[in-house]
């Protein structure tokens, strides 16, 4: 799992600092939020493949947090939280988090959580294929299906399909999605990008109408949505 973004949300700066070192130790990348409202906003222009989230925020609960992210994306989201009575966690745990870790905690022990959401939401960028609604992408030969029928995708068409079904559910912005497939020199291509969009969305709509896979979010970028 190393290699994956991680959004840490806590407003105590000894705390952060100490997951940004435990995390990136164990080679994660670490998008860093003090607040509710930056924490939001991380996790929707960053694209983080899995949450930390303290229950006690100075602007905005944890837990409005934990429901609010969940309204929108399948990531992984662990509160980490000084109040271990059970009643919060139960109250956590309903509203969208995954696993629930009480401070202080211990380093391996929370990195060992992050691998084990992370492992259980199937993130892993590894995995020989993905198949979602009749969609299969066989990312070691290259090749797509669609409800059995091949898909014949340009190598473009290809890497942004695996850029965006790889991060499932997760809004990829336009920035991110030209500098992954083109290169940072194309990062502001946002044209370049909206062509080849549309050229994949036609080979896999198929006359299916909304759009069946890749979700527009406007001004922003996209999401694979199946």
């Amino acid at each position: 799992m190393a290699g994956e973004r991680v959004l840490v949300c806590d407003d105590d700066p000894q705390i952060l600092r100490a997951l940004r070192l435990v995390l990136r130790g164990a080679g994660y990348e670490v998008l860093t939020s003090t607040t509710a409202e930056e924490a939001l906003d991380r996790a929707a222009i960053g694209g983080p493949h899995a949450a930390i989230i303290d229950l006690m925020l100075p602007d905005r609960p944890g837990i409005e947090v934990c429901r609010e992210l969940r309204s929108w994306s399948e990531m992984p989201i662990i509160v980490l939280s000084a109040v271990a009575d059970e009643q919060s966690k139960i109250d956590a745990l309903q509203n969208g988090a995954d696993d629930y870790v009480t401070k202080p905690f211990a380093p391996g022990e929370l990195v060992a959580r992050v691998q084990a959401v992370l492992r259980r939401a199937g993130r892993a960028t590894t995995d020989p294929r993905i198949e979602a609604d009749g969609l299969v992408i066989d990312l070691a030969a290259h090749a797509v299906t669609l409800d059995g029928d091949e898909v014949h995708l340009t190598p473009i068409e290809f890497s942004l399909l695996r850029a965006l079904a790889t991060n499932r559910g997760l809004l990829m912005t336009h920035r991110k999605l030209l500098t992954e497939v083109w290169g940072p020199e194309y990062s502001d291509a946002t044209s370049l990008l909206r062509t080849h969009i549309a050229n994949l969305r036609r080979k896999l709509q198929r006359g299916v109408d909304p759009p069946r896979f890749i979700r527009t979010d406007a001004g922003i970028g996209y999401r694979f949505a199946a």
